[in-house]
Protein backbone atom coordinates (compact mmCIF):
# COMPACT_ATOMS: atom_id res chain seq x y z
CA UNK A 1 0.00 0.00 0.00
CA UNK A 2 1.35 3.43 -0.91
CA UNK A 3 1.97 6.11 1.65
CA UNK A 4 -0.32 9.10 2.02
CA UNK A 5 0.46 12.12 -0.11
CA UNK A 6 2.92 14.64 1.23
CA UNK A 7 3.10 18.38 0.72
CA UNK A 8 6.03 17.93 -1.67
CA UNK A 9 3.67 16.20 -4.11
CA UNK A 10 1.83 19.45 -4.74
CA UNK A 11 -1.19 19.19 -2.49
CA UNK A 12 -0.72 22.41 -0.56
CA UNK A 13 -4.13 23.82 -1.38
CA UNK A 14 -6.32 22.50 1.41
CA UNK A 15 -9.84 23.29 2.55
CA UNK A 16 -8.67 26.16 4.74
CA UNK A 17 -7.12 27.85 1.68
CA UNK A 18 -10.21 27.27 -0.45
CA UNK A 19 -12.31 28.58 2.43
CA UNK A 20 -10.34 31.84 2.61
CA UNK A 21 -10.45 32.31 -1.15
CA UNK A 22 -14.18 31.60 -1.22
CA UNK A 23 -14.85 34.00 1.65
CA UNK A 24 -12.99 36.68 -0.32
CA UNK A 25 -15.22 35.97 -3.34
CA UNK A 26 -18.30 36.14 -1.11
CA UNK A 27 -17.18 39.40 0.48
CA UNK A 28 -16.74 41.05 -2.90
CA UNK A 29 -20.14 39.74 -4.01
CA UNK A 30 -21.64 40.80 -0.68
CA UNK A 31 -20.64 44.39 -1.39
CA UNK A 32 -23.21 44.34 -4.18
CA UNK A 33 -25.90 43.05 -1.82
CA UNK A 34 -26.28 46.51 -0.35
CA UNK A 35 -26.39 47.58 3.28
CA UNK A 36 -28.26 44.47 4.46
CA UNK A 37 -25.67 42.66 6.58
CA UNK A 38 -27.62 39.41 6.72
CA UNK A 39 -27.82 39.20 2.93
CA UNK A 40 -24.11 39.98 2.64
CA UNK A 41 -23.27 37.25 5.14
CA UNK A 42 -25.46 34.88 3.14
CA UNK A 43 -23.39 35.61 0.04
CA UNK A 44 -20.20 34.87 1.97
CA UNK A 45 -21.60 31.65 3.41
CA UNK A 46 -22.87 30.45 0.03
CA UNK A 47 -19.53 31.14 -1.66
CA UNK A 48 -17.69 29.31 1.14
CA UNK A 49 -19.97 26.26 1.00
CA UNK A 50 -19.57 25.99 -2.78
CA UNK A 51 -15.83 26.70 -2.78
CA UNK A 52 -15.04 24.14 -0.08
CA UNK A 53 -17.88 21.70 -0.71
CA UNK A 54 -16.80 20.93 -4.27
CA UNK A 55 -13.85 19.01 -2.81
CA UNK A 56 -16.14 16.29 -1.48
CA UNK A 57 -15.98 14.89 -4.99
CA UNK A 58 -12.43 13.75 -4.20
CA UNK A 59 -13.87 10.99 -2.04
CA UNK A 60 -16.10 9.76 -4.85
CA UNK A 61 -13.24 9.84 -7.36
CA UNK A 62 -10.94 7.92 -5.00
CA UNK A 63 -13.69 5.37 -4.41
CA UNK A 64 -14.30 5.05 -8.15
CA UNK A 65 -10.56 4.68 -8.90
CA UNK A 66 -9.98 2.00 -6.28
CA UNK A 67 -13.36 0.38 -5.75
CA UNK A 68 -12.85 0.98 -2.03
CA UNK A 69 -14.24 3.84 0.11
CA UNK A 70 -11.06 3.77 2.25
CA UNK A 71 -10.70 7.57 2.39
CA UNK A 72 -14.28 7.97 3.64
CA UNK A 73 -13.76 5.32 6.32
CA UNK A 74 -10.46 6.93 7.30
CA UNK A 75 -12.13 10.31 7.84
CA UNK A 76 -14.99 8.78 9.82
CA UNK A 77 -12.49 6.94 12.02
CA UNK A 78 -10.11 9.94 12.25
CA UNK A 79 -12.23 13.11 12.08
CA UNK A 80 -9.30 15.25 13.25
CA UNK A 81 -7.54 14.46 9.97
CA UNK A 82 -10.26 16.32 8.08
CA UNK A 83 -9.20 19.56 9.76
CA UNK A 84 -5.63 19.00 10.95
CA UNK A 85 -3.98 16.48 8.61
CA UNK A 86 -5.59 16.58 5.18
CA UNK A 87 -2.40 15.29 3.55
CA UNK A 88 -3.01 11.93 5.22
CA UNK A 89 -6.46 11.36 3.73
CA UNK A 90 -5.71 10.23 0.18
CA UNK A 91 -3.01 7.86 -1.02
CA UNK A 92 -1.11 8.66 -4.20
CA UNK A 93 -2.80 5.91 -6.22
CA UNK A 94 -6.34 7.04 -5.28
CA UNK A 95 -6.59 10.52 -6.71
CA UNK A 96 -4.68 12.17 -9.54
CA UNK A 97 -4.48 15.87 -10.33
CA UNK A 98 -6.49 15.53 -13.53
CA UNK A 99 -9.07 13.38 -11.76
CA UNK A 100 -9.69 16.18 -9.28
CA UNK A 101 -9.99 18.89 -11.90
CA UNK A 102 -12.19 16.84 -14.24
CA UNK A 103 -14.59 15.95 -11.45
CA UNK A 104 -14.80 19.62 -10.44
CA UNK A 105 -15.80 20.50 -14.00
CA UNK A 106 -18.27 17.62 -14.30
CA UNK A 107 -20.01 18.69 -11.09
CA UNK A 108 -19.52 22.45 -11.26
CA UNK A 109 -20.84 22.95 -14.78
CA UNK A 110 -24.22 21.29 -14.21
CA UNK A 111 -24.49 22.89 -10.76
CA UNK A 112 -24.10 26.36 -12.25
CA UNK A 113 -26.53 25.51 -15.09
CA UNK A 114 -29.24 24.38 -12.66
CA UNK A 115 -28.68 27.41 -10.45
CA UNK A 116 -28.88 29.66 -13.52
CA UNK A 117 -32.44 28.47 -14.10
CA UNK A 118 -33.41 28.81 -10.43
CA UNK A 119 -31.42 31.85 -9.28
CA UNK A 120 -29.09 33.48 -11.85
CA UNK A 121 -27.35 35.66 -9.28
CA UNK A 122 -26.45 32.65 -7.14
CA UNK A 123 -25.30 30.86 -10.29
CA UNK A 124 -22.89 33.70 -10.99
CA UNK A 125 -21.57 33.55 -7.43
CA UNK A 126 -21.19 29.75 -7.61
CA UNK A 127 -19.41 30.01 -10.96
CA UNK A 128 -17.02 32.62 -9.59
CA UNK A 129 -16.29 30.63 -6.44
CA UNK A 130 -15.69 27.45 -8.46
CA UNK A 131 -13.50 29.33 -10.94
CA UNK A 132 -11.30 30.66 -8.12
CA UNK A 133 -11.14 27.16 -6.62
CA UNK A 134 -10.01 25.51 -9.86
CA UNK A 135 -7.50 28.28 -10.64
CA UNK A 136 -6.00 27.85 -7.15
CA UNK A 137 -5.72 24.09 -7.73
CA UNK A 138 -4.15 24.62 -11.16
CA UNK A 139 -1.72 27.25 -9.87
CA UNK A 140 -0.57 24.90 -7.12
CA UNK A 141 -0.19 22.02 -9.55
CA UNK A 142 1.91 24.18 -11.89
CA UNK A 143 3.99 25.48 -8.98
CA UNK A 144 4.56 21.95 -7.66
CA UNK A 145 5.55 20.65 -11.09
CA UNK A 146 7.91 23.37 -12.24
CA UNK A 147 8.80 25.39 -9.18
CA UNK A 148 7.11 28.52 -10.55
CA UNK A 149 4.15 29.76 -12.51
CA UNK A 150 6.38 30.70 -15.47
Amino acid sequence: MSAPRTDSEGYLIYSKHHFLLSVAVGLVAGLYAGPDLLTGLGWVAFAAVVGVGIDFDHFLVAWYNTGDPRAIRYCLENPRAVFLDQASIFHEYELGKLDRLLSHMLIGGPLVAVLWVLAPTLAALAATSLYVHVVADLAQDVRAGTGSLK
